[in-house]
Order: C-alpha cells, then sequence, then structure tokens
C-alpha cells in the first residue's frame, strides 16, 4: 500500500507543483470560460525581453513594456486578471494580450511595467496567484449566405 501510495504521489502530485488550478464557482469542469464565475491558478510568472518590444501580439496589438498587459497559454486572449506576488502581496490588473511558447513552465509573462508594480525585477521570477476579473465578451458567429 505504501508503495502504491508512493508512486500516485510521484506520477500525479509531483507534476501538479508547477502550476496548480482552483476552480470555485463552477461545479461542472465542462462549464464554457464565459460562464465560470471565479477563477484562480497559482503558478510562475516572469517578464518579457526586450527585444519584443514592438512587435506584434498574439492578438494583433502592438507589444509595449510600459503596458499593463501578459501573455498566457491557459485563459482566452482579452482576459482581464489580477495577479497577486504572492512573496511580497503586491497587486495588478492586466490584460491577458499574448501567448508563451508552447513549452514554458511558466504561467503568465509580464510586461516591464508589471514585473514593476509586483516588485520582482530583480528576480526575475516569482510565484504568483492569478484571478479572472473578466472574460472576452463572446463573439457572434457569422452565418454564410
Amino acid at each position: 500500500m505504501k508503495q502504491l501510495l508512493a508512486l500516485v504521489f510521484i506520477f500525479f502530485i509531483l507534476p501538479l507543483n508547477s502550476i496548480s488550478q482552483v476552480k470555485t464557482g463552477a461545479a461542472n469542469t465542462d462549464v464554457k470560460p464565459s460562464q465560470k464565475q471565479h477563477t484562480v491558478i497559482y503558478g510562475q510568472a516572469s517578464y518579457y525581453a526586450s527585444k519584443f518590444h514592438g512587435r506584434k501580439t498574439a492578438n494583433g496589438e502592438i507589444f509595449d513594456h510600459k503596458k499593463m498587459t501578459a501573455a498566457c497559454n491557459t485563459l482566452p486572449l482579452g482576459t482581464w486578471v489580477l495577479i497577486t506576488n504572492l512573496r511580497n502581496g503586491k497587486t495588478i490588473k492586466v490584460k491577458i494580450n499574448d501567448r508563451l511558447h508552447h513549452k514554458t513552465r511558466r504561467l503568465v509573462d509580464l510586461t516591464k511595467a508589471g514585473a514593476q508594480k509586483l516588485g520582482f525585477i530583480k528576480q526575475g521570477l516569482t510565484r504568483v496567484k492569478v484571478e479572472v476579473v473578466q472574460y472576452p465578451p463572446k463573439r457572434k458567429s457569422r452565418k454564410k449566405v
């Protein structure tokens, strides 16, 4: 029995340690994001390299280090989130407008302005809590005529 518990811990619990997600307000996990009342995700944050300043983001906006935006692979583009630095308690509100590299283990990449307000520029990385404030509005489907 102890060996079985050890195997479960090694293969299922440890991989979840890098990004853990808690959803509240929605009992069914098959609910669409626009129907969820509140989503909280814990993970690691970093900030963009300077070379990305002026380039297009995933939603077509031009990236600016002075704006309060972020890249995230788990939330829809256009989502507004509160990001809290768990080391010092500082919080900012940002819009998700870009995607991370598909192999990254980080939860979000912030602009330099966002990283400065959260107070982790010198460290480069920090542990964060991401709370969804507002999901993007639903798009109306176009009917072909």
